[in-house]
């Protein structure tokens, strides 16, 4: 009895193995593909996960309409690239970006630039990315803009380009706003909200007739 339980159980396991088959072919395949979406797979070179493979079609859409004003400010000299290559350490790739120097033809990251240079790649950067919003089928118009800070960090020259830009905007029918505390922009800027601190608060004084934009 013993005997016959036992070769009944022993055919039963070989049938339980021969069924798990194309259950652990069909395993294998999702596993892979899992694994290669999550970036995580030996296959995927780059360890770039899915979604920064899609974002990376936009984000070059984006360096691609930010250059357009970051080669203004930078008077000619800078463009921004997408790039997919692979980070350094254990940093996935497929989000980068780097500054196109064409004062030496080279491309470099955007780590190496000065602050000022910062400020102005991502203020560009910015209306690149309001730029391809505003151009998405269905998308909703950014019709005012308020930048805040970092134009102290700008030389004399920058800073003209840099407002020429954002002249070029309010030519567009947008509005835009400058918080800054730089004294050189109130010479530069026609209507301005002034925020003076008195004994019992601050108060806001007004400051030209054009709404062209704002400054404290």
């Amino acid at each position: 009895d013993r005997r016959s339980e036992l070769g009944r159980l022993s055919r039963q396991a070989e049938t339980e193995v021969r069924g798990l088959g194309p259950v652990r072919e069909e395993y294998g395949r999702v596993a892979r593909l899992a694994a290669l979406t999550a970036g995580t797979s030996t296959d995927n070179e780059r360890r770039m996960r899915l979604e920064s493979y899609v974002l990376a079609a936009r984000l070059e859409q984006v360096a691609a309409a930010a250059t357009v004003r970051l080669r203004r400010m930078s008077g000619g000299r800078y463009a921004l690239v997408h790039t997919d290559a692979r980070a350094g350490g254990q940093r996935r790739s497929g989000l980068g970006l780097q500054v196109v120097d064409a004062w030496t033809g080279s491309a470099r990251d955007t780590a190496t630039l000065s602050g000022g240079e910062t400020f102005f790649a991502s203020l560009a950067l910015a209306l690149g990315l309001a730029d391809v919003v505003t151009d998405e089928a269905g998308g909703v118009r950014l019709d005012t803009l308020f930048i805040d800070e970092g134009f102290g960090s700008l030389d004399d020259q920058t800073l003209d380009e840099v407002l020429d830009v954002l002249d070029s905007l309010r030519e567009r029918d947008r509005s835009v706003g400058i918080v800054s505390h730089v004294a050189d922009l109130r010479r530069r800027i026609p209507t301005q909200l002034e925020i003076v601190k008195e004994r019992d608060g601050s108060a806001v004084r007004q400051r030209g007739l054009e709404a062209a934009a704002l400054s404290d």
